[in-house]
């Protein structure tokens, strides 16, 4: 949930032009990250590991994302470091929530 503010933030900072670019397609992806979280745990049992490897793939998006803002010279690379990270950090937590549904199968 944090990342999405974080996401939130930085998208505030990006040019006008990018309304219905770059800016819609962070937001829709680091949004997906906890609601596939969400409605994999509420539908339990096997549907719960896929909903955790679709929302890494959003977070694989969005850290794509970023990157293009700063290879756009759309935002500062410094700017984005705490949300990078913090991506990093989420990444981390879905491949060990992933790997600990497979072993409690």
């Amino acid at each position: 949930m944090e990342l999405v503010e974080m996401v939130y933030l930085i998208s505030k900072e990006l040019p006008d032009t990018e309304r219905f670019g770059l800016i819609t397609q962070m937001q829709r992806a680091a949004v997906s990250i906890p609601s596939n979280i969400a409605e994999g745990y509420g539908r339990g049992g096997g549907n719960y590991r896929s909903h955790v490897l679709i929302a890494k793939g959003s977070l694989m998006e969005l850290e794509t994302q970023l990157e293009l803002c700063v290879r756009l010279q759309l935002i500062k690379k410094e700017r984005i470091l705490d949300c990078w990270k913090a991506s990093q950090d989420v990444g981390r937590m879905l491949t060990k929530l992933s790997l600990a549904l497979v072993k409690n199968k």
